[in-house]
Formats: structure tokens, sequence, C-alpha cells
């Protein structure tokens, strides 16, 4: 299975989700995932959409469950759609916020930490955020099509606005 085999027009996601990438100074919130899809990989607080539930609505109440701060000054910063070689599709949509309200607290979900914009734990995280993160931290908005047979990343595309 890879990219081009699939008909991204007919694709139909399991799932929609949500990440919110909080940046303050030269730092990024980011979670160690303590269960559910990901469990054990470092990466940013969202989760999926509830029915009934906009984008914006989940990327707020996912980032008050898991880490316990309301994000502040979000902006949507691209789009990313992933199959895994199992049938679960799951399309995402990544948030930039400029602040927060409160400080971070370890839930049962999650374990919250701040890395260096410099240094990001790349090793740590999904195959696919070395991508397209970057993108997101400059505010270059883009659309990403990944290929995943459990945590490995069989194939990809990504497509990346010019500014």
């Amino acid at each position: 299975m890879n990219v081009a085999g699939i008909d991204w027009t007919r694709w139909v996601p399991t799932d929609r989700s949500v990440l919110v990438f909080i940046v303050r100074g030269g730092d990024v919130l980011l979670i160690r995932k303590k269960r559910g899809l990901g469990a054990g990989k470092i990466n940013a607080p969202g989760g999926r959409i509830e029915a009934g539930e906009t984008e914006l609505e989940a990327a707020l109440r996912e980032t008050r469950e898991e880490v316990g701060v309301t994000p502040t000054g979000l902006a949507r910063g691209g789009e990313l759609s992933f199959q895994f070689v199992d049938g679960y599709a799951l399309h995402c949509v990544p948030y930039l916020a400029t602040g927060l309200v409160g400080e971070p607290i370890e839930t049962d979900e999650a374990s919250p930490l701040w890395a260096s914009l410099s240094a990001l734990p790349f090793p740590e995280m999904w195959a696919d955020d070395a991508l397209w993160l970057p993108h997101l931290l400059a505010r270059r908005p883009f659309v990403g099509r990944f290929v995943f047979d459990g945590d490995v990343m069989r194939d990809h595309r990504l497509a990346v606005e010019a500014r």
C-alpha cells in the first residue's frame, strides 16, 4: 500500500482528530502519551473530534483534558490524512497556539513537557512529524498524506503552500 494507490477523493477517515502545538517563547508544549494510539510516543495534546463538535471545540477540549490548560491564539495549520495498512484511517488538523491559560499538569492520558523549538525530540515522535511540524511552526500551510504499518511510516506525500 502506498499514497499513490489510494483514491483520496473517495477516502473516508475512520476518525477525525486535532493536535494543538502551544508555543511559549522558544519552547513548545508536548506530551508523552500514556494510552491509545501512539502510547509512549511524544506528541502534542489532541485527540478525536466528537460528534457535533467543531475542530476548534475539540482542540480546546482535548488540550484541557490532557494537560489542564486552555490554548489561546489558535490557528489552523494544515491537514493530515493517515491510512494504516490494517484499515484504520485518521484525518487530523494540527493547530498552532500562541499562548495558554493555566499551567500544564499530568493526567491519566498524558505527561506534559516543554521542548525547545531548536531541539525537538523527533526520534521519540511519529515519523511524519519531522516532515510537517517545521512548516506548522513556520506558519506555512500544508497537506500531508501518509501510509503507516503500525507505527512505521511506509509512504508519504507532503504539499506545502508557497509564500
